[in-house]
């Protein structure tokens, strides 16, 4: 039998051991992330000053990132997890070179619209020799879009100043966007990048109503509101409710979702050491 007082030490270790695996990442390997002799070139020569400007931010290169888009702001803002405080921190903005379309989702291949939505982007989705200079994709169509049936492919943030459903940044600008998310990527933190039709405050929706757009903005907003309030990006899966397809979020800060985690993961390696004891 196991003694109780063991069981409880146990546990307190379990929980330990939880709580610092619950921020810990597997890198891509060198191999995985791609590189090209223009990236090697701008890499050279722009990451000092980045690494230096990060720095007196209070900031690392190679920290999470996150990216938020909007498209009637024309504006990419860049955060960057503080590793003292545990939130997110804006670092710059840039301005959107030109985009295409106008507010409103990507529905299908060719409708020439920028999208809207919820994306991640990993190692793959780095493309240091595009022929807009350097790109990565946004990953579209994500599984809400395909459960929507929405079509489109290649769907990027590029350099140059051309777009078609794309978001062209200038080279310049995208040199210092990529660089900061292929250092998070290649440190094992895969890039949140959420896009909104303009800042998500009820006075914009209503200044910018479309009864066609409306019920997904409303969506957007949700995710928006998440990360105003705890400068933390939400996790996003989608779910289907009321008859419909939507967007569903879970607030990383939230003491409930936490422990639910610890405890999930306790109960994990508990019944695995019971099993193991009883053999």
């Amino acid at each position: 039998m196991i003694k109780l007082a063991s069981i409880t030490q146990l546990i307190l270790a379990l929980c330990c051991l939880t709580i610092l695996s619950a921020c810990a990442h597997e890198p891509p390997t060198p191999q995985s992330i791609p590189t090209s002799k223009r990236l090697e070139t701008v890499r050279a020569k722009r990451t000092p000053q980045l690494a230096y400007e990060l720095q007196e931010s209070g900031l690392k290169l190679g920290s999470p990132v996150f990216i938020r888009t909007f498209k009637k702001e024309g504006i990419l803002e860049t955060w960057v997890l503080n590793s003292g405080t545990g939130t997110y921190e804006p670092f710059k903005s840039y301005k959107i070179c030109a985009f295409s379309g106008g507010l409103g989702p990507k529905l299908r291949e060719g409708d020439m619209q920028a999208p809207e939505g919820f994306y991640m982007v990993s190692a793959e989705q780095l493309n240091p020799k595009s022929a807009y200079h350097l790109s990565f994709d946004l990953g579209f169509p994500n599984s809400y879009d395909a459960r929507r049936g929405r079509t489109g492919s290649l769907l990027m943030v590029h350099g140059n100043c051309k777009s078609q459903g794309c978001y062209a940044m200038g080279d310049r600008n995208i040199e210092e966007i990529y660089l900061l998310t292929e250092a998070s990527i290649a440190a094992g933190h895969d890039v949140p990048v959420h896009i909104f039709p303009f800042k998500m405050n009820d006075e914009n929706i209503y200044k910018n109503f479309s009864p066609l757009w409306i019920t997904f903005w409303r969506n957007l907003q949700e995710g928006y509101d998440i990360f105003e309030r705890t400068h933390t990006p939400p996790l996003v899966s989608d779910m289907y409710e009321r008859g419909r397809h939507q967007y569903a979020f879970q607030d990383q800060k939230d003491v409930i979702y936490q422990l639910s985690l610890q405890l999930d993961a306790v109960q994990r390696e508990f019944n695995e050491f019971r099993d193991t004891d009883q053999e």
